[in-house]
């Protein structure tokens, strides 16, 4: 009796791995379909001001330069 219910369970787990449908995305010639990208500095924490976000990248970029942070 064990070896019909392990036979059983053995066969459900075969056929499940069967059932993979394919996952093939339809195109729409000419038309984007993803989300539009937008400018970096363009968020609520620079309120779209280009020149304060560049500021900030410039002065991360500092601090992770090596000679700057071992002399001061």
């Amino acid at each position: 009796m064990n070896t019909g219910i392990v036979g059983a369970c053995v066969l459900a787990l075969a056929l499940a791995g069967c059932s993979d449908r394919a996952q093939v995305v339809v195109y729409k010639q000419g038309q984007y379909q993803g989300k539009p990208d937008g400018k970096p500095w363009d968020n609520d924490a620079f309120s779209g001001d280009r020149t304060e976000w560049e500021a900030t990248v410039r002065a991360r970029n500092q601090n992770q330069n090596e000679y700057r942070r071992i002399n001061g």
